[in-house]
């Protein structure tokens, strides 16, 4: 998994309230176990009409948010069903950061494991940060993840709260894989006390 310490970059204003999993990424992409791919079908139904051409009014289609990093969002993002494939599709389409007033537990936590930095703010600064996304390209919204702190396009600052050990994750680019190979010489050291010790076993 990717470190995340500082990311600038276009954010894209999407203020619809109560998101859900299958929005994000529908149900007939499930099928896959591999985290790569699911980009292109991000808000699926959303972003393409019936035969499968885009719709030019989604803001993800517009051409200066085809390059967006941070998403601005509305309450209660990622809520639904549990499925991981949504901090898939939004990772593999170049999200790295997603503001809301409020996100789903599970989806909350997915996003850790999967290298996105879900950010709750109040309202009020939901609503400066969504007018800032909706300047387009021009406007470069930063994420400083070490001092947990964004800031808009104008300079205006809003600090956020983290879990420490989260953030100790993302920083360092630790999924849970990433973490038990952090003890890996511990691990190699307990399995051969236990070899000698039960060589039976």
């Amino acid at each position: 998994m990717d470190k995340f310490e500082k990311l600038t970059g276009i954010a894209a204003p999407m203020p619809l309230v109560n998101i859900d999993t299958d929005m994000i990424i529908p149900k007939q992409f499930l099928k896959t176990i591999k985290r790569s791919g699911l980009g292109v079908n991000l808000f699926d139904e959303m972003r393409y009409d019936d035969d499968g051409k885009e719709i030019p009014d989604f803001v993800l289609n517009k051409p200066q948010y085809r390059e967006a990093e941070i998403l601005v969002a509305g309450d209660n993002f990622g809520c639904g069903s549990s499925r991981e494939h949504a901090p898939w599709a939004l990772k593999d389409f170049g999200i790295k950061a997603v503001i809301s007033t409020s996100f789903a537990d599970i989806f909350y936590n997915n996003c850790f494991k999967n290298g996105i930095l879900p950010i709750v703010l109040p309202k009020e600064a939901v609503d400066v940060l969504m007018k800032d996304a909706e300047k387009g390209s021009n406007a470069r919204m930063t994420v400083d993840l070490e001092n947990q702190v964004v800031t808009s396009s104008d300079g205006d600052t809003f600090a956020f709260e983290l879990d420490s050990f989260k953030k100790h994750c993302l920083m360092n680019g630790l999924d849970d894989i990433g973490l038990t190979m952090e003890k890996a010489a511990a691990i190699d050291t307990f399995e051969a006390q236990a070899e000698q010790a039960r060589p039976w076993v």
